[in-house]
């Protein structure tokens, strides 16, 4: 991730992020663990999904929203916290 050092990623277990069918999923990274709401990005190449996201950061809620696409072998995307920071991520399966 751009914004956080891989330390604090793994602060709580392993950072993810989990599309599942339904078009639901949750991501987890640091203090933050969200629940995603997502869709197809039907005007962009295929395999590239946007989504929103709301849960916590710590003891405070917190929500915004991001995108994800499969290339080069991994998951690339960008998260946008609502009034906040936003940070490119990379991830592979594991």
């Amino acid at each position: 991730m751009e914004q956080w050092a891989p330390d604090y990623i793994d602060l709580d277990g392993p950072g993810f992020i989990k599309f599942e069918n339904g078009g639901l999923g949750t991501l987890r990274f640091g203090a933050v663990e969200a629940g995603l709401d997502c869709r197809a990005d039907s005007g962009a190449r295929s395999g590239r999904i946007e989504f929103s996201f709301e849960g916590h950061n710590d003891a405070d809620p917190c929500s915004g929203r991001g995108w994800a696409e499969i290339r080069d072998g991994g998951l690339y995307g960008k998260l946008f916290f609502h009034r906040g920071d936003e940070s490119w991520f990379k991830a592979v399966r594991s």
